[in-house]
């Protein structure tokens, strides 16, 4: 490795070990103020207001974020974003400390942290380009998943251990340290601007919204990066009307600490699935690496509804959350070898933004499509009386049907990508546009 990769790999570390603190931090206060709201509130709703309100400000400031990082660099961006995080929890733990913090106040504080967060992870993934070199790519979206696998797994117990002694306060508290830690590591580092492009000066100037909007034209213009854009729009569709459903299915045969330990079990899954894409980097072939491995998680999801056994959805769990890293990391590796670097982050931004947009709806529809279609019909007539010998009987099988039916589409959608050629033949149709040799960071 030559020495200006060598110091942009040593970048990367720096800036991706203050997000790994970071990411723990977050998930401390998302975890406690969750019990706080529901311990207030009693109110399944206003616990999931919390997720509503952070999926629908992240997506709408994505496109105003991915503009103002390619304006700015991508240092600047996520030390904005940090900053402003970091700001508001401690504002939050400010409420908290002289007891006025109200509900109304968490779902204002999430929604305004979540627009400066729109602002870190498209940074990061175009910072990424410019410090690690392509054949790394895969192993670099790795290491940023084990920042997600790691806050699923530690956040919780952390919090658990720290909530009695030290109370909410303490809790942001370190949350609000962890952010010193990460501007810390921000301001070790010198991520490079990319070299301007002549089709990002041409098409990516202007206003505001005209920027903004470049980062939509950019994937409309390339058929194999619109074709993956949409394959995993529908796919999170699909699965996200069932995961969200995934703890009331436990919940109808089993213990709630039966579901923390399988809770625990898919933490587990994701961060080996993490690890093992930080040291392999993912196959050669990456829309293979994205399709086989798409197809595998449809069959988990097919394995976690099949039975009321809690081995069995272990198992299942585990399954789907290890090939989650390895089918972003090989998604992540494409995007970032396609996308001229210097409007990475509008193109970055529209593709989060897209990606995610269908997940509220999913979020809106599950519980009706649980309880109105799917559970009467397991539980009546000839039909339910057949499935009821398939997926077994009682309360939550109608569930078990839709994770079940959401593995069918999800291995049907890996056959219809096989066949769509733009998207089957995304690397070699497009060509790639970054040389495998990062630029120093340090």
């Amino acid at each position: 490795m030559s020495i200006r990769a060598e110091r942009g790999m040593k970048a990367f570390v720096y800036v991706w070990l203050g997000q790994l603190v970071s990411g723990i931090g977050s998930g401390l206060t998302s975890f406690a103020l969750g019990i706080w709201v529901y311990q207030r509130t009693g109110s399944a709703t206003q616990f999931t207001l919390i997720f509503f309100f952070s999926t629908l400000a992240g997506g709408a400031s994505l496109p105003l974020a991915g503009t103002l990082i390619d304006r700015w660099d991508r240092r600047s961006a996520m030390l904005f974003g940090n900053t402003g995080a970091a700001v508001t929890t401690l504002l939050a733990a400010v409420l908290v400390f002289t007891g006025r913090l109200e509900i109304w106040h968490v779902y204002v504080g999430v929604t305004i942290r979540t627009v400066f967060g729109s602002f870190i992870a498209p940074a990061l993934a175009a910072a990424t380009t410019q410090l690690v070199p392509k054949r790394h790519f895969g192993r670099a979206s790795g290491m940023l998943q084990m920042t997600q696998a790691s806050a699923q797994i530690v956040s919780p117990l952390l919090a658990g251990v720290l909530l009695a002694p030290i109370g909410l306060q303490g809790i942001i508290f370190v949350d609000f340290a962890t952010y010193l830690v990460a501007l810390l590591s921000l301001a070790l580092v010198r991520i490079p601007r990319p070299e301007p492009t002549a089709a990002g000066e041409a098409r990516g100037g202007g206003s505001l919204p005209r920027s903004a909007i470049y980062g939509w034209t950019y994937i409309q213009e390339r058929r194999g990066l619109l074709a993956l854009l949409i394959y995993f729009a529908a796919v999170n569709f699909v699965l996200g009307s069932t995961t969200v459903l995934f703890t009331p299915m436990i919940l109808s045969f089993t213990s709630a600490e039966v579901l923390g330990t399988i809770l625990s079990v898919s933490g587990i899954g994701f961060l080996c699935g993490s690890l093992l894409m930080s040291l392999w980097g993912g196959p050669s072939n990456r829309i293979a690496g994205v399709l086989g491995c798409g197809g595998l998680f449809g069959l988990c999801s097919m394995l976690i509804g099949l039975r009321p056994s809690a081995a069995v959805i272990a198992v299942g769990a585990f399954g789907m959350f290890f090939l989650l890293p390895v089918v972003n990391g090989c998604s992540q590796a494409i995007w970032q070898s396609k996308v001229l670097p210097d409007v990475q982050g509008r193109v970055f931004a529209v593709r989060r933004m897209i990606g995610a947009s269908t997940l509220p709806l999913a979020y809106l529809v599950a519980g009706p499509l649980a309880d109105h279609v799917f559970e009467p019909l397991v539980a009546g007539g000839r039909v339910g009386q057949g499935l009821r010998f398939v997926i077994g009987e009682g309360r939550g099988r109608g569930i078990g049907l839709m994770f079940v039916s959401a593995g069918v589409l999800t291995v049907l959608a890996q056959f219809a990508g096989c066949l769509y050629e733009p998207l089957r033949d995304v690397e070699e149709e497009l060509p790639d546009v970054i040389p495998d040799v990062a630029l120093s960071g340090t």
